[in-house]
């Protein structure tokens, strides 16, 4: 690997505001978007805070629905009474 062209990663403490989940992981995240600091374990961490993560992520949590693209064109076309065409 090539010096000097990677970013310095440091640890954060994620904050996932939609569930209130907090984990800590390294980032290379730039520290203008960090928010304060917090206390885990008696260390002090930054905070980078985020709208959704694996915490509330329906795909991670298992509550994701699955959408049934098959027959949509079909039911469009019983809905409003078209022919489909013959290919």
């Amino acid at each position: 690997m090539k010096p000097g062209i990677h970013p310095k990663t440091h640890l954060v403490l994620v904050r996932d505001i939609s569930c209130g989940s907090e984990f800590l992981t390294r980032t290379a995240v730039d520290e203008k978007r960090l928010k304060g600091t917090a206390m885990v374990d008696g260390v002090e961490y930054p905070v980078f805070v985020v709208d959704i993560s694996s915490a509330s992520h329906p795909f991670y949590t298992g509550e994701q629905k699955i959408m049934d693209a098959e027959g949509r064109v079909d039911a469009y076309y019983r809905k409003y009474g078209f022919q489909q065409k013959a290919q």
